[in-house]
């Protein structure tokens, strides 16, 4: 949810500008007003459509007003959640921003922003979550957000500056790399367009397409930002620059899992993580070979073998490598190798795309990919607006069967049912996918509560929010397909008495049933609680380590206010959702940690569970043992224990005593290829070692 957002964002905006006009509306204002004062595009504008193969979700034009300005208006409504910002650019004869406005707001926030250069060529900038000053000097300034669209000045100078690249302001440095030209079909007949890839901007390189004149032609994705006409072509788009990403990663992919870091490893005198038992277990050894745990016992009971590469484990902590359960994949083959070097080594995809989990299951069994292992559940929603992007939509439920069958026949793991499917369908489709021998889970449809979903046929809930239906009004259940599924429990959460007897009627039910709850309490963090004058902590480890603009957008300024509601009621909001993780735990309702992001916040994911009441060891179950029983692996990964596959991690520190030492990975054992931390981290796009 967050991340898709995030990471259209960033595919879409890598080097834009945005900016705040000069009477900013009042922070108090209603988001229809401030809706009503954004500029309004005129009938000759350039229209790009944002859209997915499911459905069109907003609208970008871009203009030139009367006096030489140009201008961007962005409307999206990603399945309720809504952002209306516009923008205005002054360019000077050099073609660089001299003043850049940015009004309206986004699903986190504020977007406000100003930038101007004076006269004596000092570049100021001001947003929701920073500002400053410093000499422009030949610099550009890459904006906070916006619109997503990249101002044809900025890829003009990107591509006259060839492989030297463009420092940035407020930090960093990007360049854009040019491939090579396709033609794809729009009204016009054909056309011809350029792939190319902004580097530096974010920790991997982010495909854009231009057009013969090297002006921005869009952005292809599971979201795709395109010219009114050409939505059709964005799968084409997609898979040309997936194809080409994917040669990217293909050579580090074998370096990576040569020969010579193939042989075997003894990592001796560390203190290993029992998940299973939900201990740890001091002075011991553990001997890695042929993809295997091959022995485990006390430290110095183990011989190393001819040709093993001994790791002295004093000062370690060794565990089986973390899952990440909700976490997307897909169109991001450099994330995958992210999230090895953070120490994930399984995960669970609670929806991607058919085609795209074929491919990365393919390449990886090739040795061409470097990513983690797991299992992947297909979305199924109701065609509509709202429809969740990249799902298979249905019109009825001879439909939605059609779909489960399609499901189980590309060998996928589950169906995922979201929230603009009818509640009636659910059952008879839930019992369909249960006699595939498909796990079923999802958000819950709205007019459903989270225990109907259950009883209907669900597995598994998907989001803290959801559980938090439970507790809510009706008309907020009935709205539950739009921002109604964040702003019912934002406003209303505070109050719930989460020891009341229908609570505890809840909890003891699903702990009776099995039912498998997927919080990611770290989707509803920053959203809930950030006022923008902190990086959020789950983030925060990573800041010194990561591209500049891609810090300075983990800042975010939280949801936007309504109702009368104060920062500080949505916090207590969040507190609640904080306490509901704790009292399912403690009623024996299995609980998986996930992210719905990139991954990097799963430590924190563990430590807010913590904050619920775990223990450190059952903490660390949720992203170890637990992830492996849900999806039927844990007799070979998920533990460390003899005979099983080696995807294990060792950390620097003692994680017992701080879970944040697991920010710290020297080794990855990844199906028993050893992998170097350090490697791994430059490889995924950071500097260093998370702090």
């Amino acid at each position: 949810m967050r991340k898709v957002l995030i990471a259209a964002l960033l595919a879409a905006t890598a080097p834009v500008a945005v900016q705040a006009h000069d009477a900013p509306p009042a922070a108090t204002a209603s988001a229809a007003e401030v809706q009503s004062s954004l500029m309004k595009p005129p009938a000759d504008a350039r229209h790009f459509t944002i859209s997915s193969t499911s459905a069109k979700s907003g609208d970008i034009w871009t203009w030139q007003t009367a006096d030489g300005k140009t201008a961007y208006r962005m409307s999206l409504n990603l399945r309720g959640w809504r952002t209306e910002t516009d923008a205005l650019y002054a360019f000077g004869a050099d073609g660089s921003a001299q003043r850049i406005a940015v009004r309206g707001f986004t699903d986190v926030g504020d977007a406000t922003e100003d930038y101007w250069v004076d006269e004596q060529g000092v570049a100021h900038w001001k947003t929701s979550i920073d500002q400053g000053s410093a000499p422009i000097a030949g610099k550009r300034y890459s904006p906070y957000g916006g619109p997503w669209m990249t101002p044809d000045a900025d890829i003009a100078a990107l591509v006259a500056a060839g492989d030297k690249g463009i420092d940035l302001l407020p930090g960093g440095h990007g360049s854009l790399s040019l491939a090579g030209t396709h033609q794809i079909q729009g009204p016009g007949g054909p056309k011809t367009v350029r792939l190319a890839f902004f580097k530096g901007f974010g920790f991997a390189p982010n495909p854009v397409w231009l057009d013969e004149n090297n002006r921005y032609f869009g952005s292809a994705g599971v979201i795709s930002v395109l010219p009114a006409g050409f939505e059709a072509a964005g799968p084409k788009l997609k898979e040309i620059q997936d194809a080409a990403a994917a040669e990217m990663v293909k050579g580090i992919a074998q370096g990576f899992l040569a020969a010579a870091n193939r042989t075997p490893t003894l990592v001796d005198n560390v203190l290993l993580f029992d998940s299973v038992a939900g201990k740890y277990v001091p002075n011991q050894a553990v001997l890695i070979a042929n993809g295997k745990v091959a022995q485990v016992g006390p430290a110095g009971s183990i011989a190393a073998p001819a040709g093993a590469t001994t790791i002295d484990g004093r000062g370690k902590t060794i565990l089986p490598g973390l899952w990440d359960a909700h976490r997307h994949t897909g169109g991001d083959d450099f994330n995958l190798i992210q999230n090895l070097a953070t120490g994930m080594t399984n995960y669970r995809s609670p929806g991607s795309m058919i085609d795209e989990t074929q491919s990365l299951v393919r390449r990886r069994a090739a040795g061409d990919l470097l990513a983690p292992d797991g299992k992947t559940s297909i979305i199924i929603d109701r065609k509509n607006p709202l429809a969740a992007q990249g799902s298979l939509t249905v019109s009825s439920l001879e439909e939605t069967l059609a779909a489960v069958h399609k499901v189980k026949d590309a060998g996928m793991w589950g169906v995922k049912f979201y929230t603009s499917m009818k509640p009636e369908w659910i059952a008879p489709a839930a019992a369909e996918a249960h006699k595939l021998g498909l796990h079923v889970h999802g958000h819950i449809p709205a007019g459903m509560r989270p225990i109907e979903a259950v009883r209907a046929g669900y597995d598994e809930i998907t989001h803290i929010n959801f559980i938090m239906m439970q507790a809510m009004p009706q008309d907020v259940v009935d709205k539950a397909n739009t921002a109604a599924r964040l702003e019912g429990p934002a406003k209303y959460g505070k109050d719930v008495d989460l020891d009341s007897p229908e609570m505890k009627a809840f909890y003891a039910e699903l702990a009776k049933r099995g039912t498998y709850i997927d919080p990611t309490l770290s989707v509803w963090e920053p959203m809930m609680t950030s006022d923008g004058s902190a990086i959020p902590p789950e983030y925060a480890p990573f800041a010194k380590v990561s591209p500049p603009g891609t810090v300075r957008g983990w800042h975010v300024s939280g949801y936007k206010l309504f109702d009368g509601l104060t920062r500080d009621d949505f916090r207590k909001s969040f507190r609640k959702m904080v306490g509901v993780v704790g009292r399912l735990h403690k009623a024996g309702v299995p609980i998986v940690a996930g992210t719905d992001g990139w991954g990097l916040e799963l430590v924190r994911e563990l430590e807010l569970y913590q904050e619920a009441g775990m223990t450190n060891a059952e903490a660390l179950q949720t992203a170890t043992i637990v992830p492996a029983r849900l999806v039927g692996m844990d007799k070979t990964v998920g533990s460390i224990a003899a005979g099983k596959t080696a995807d294990i991690i060792l950390v620097d520190g003692d994680v017992s005593q701080d879970l944040k030492a697991l920010h710290k990975v020297d080794t990855v054992f990844a199906n028993g290829v050893r992998l170097d931390g350090d490697d791994l981290r430059k490889a995924a796009g950071f500097t260093g070692v998370p702090g």
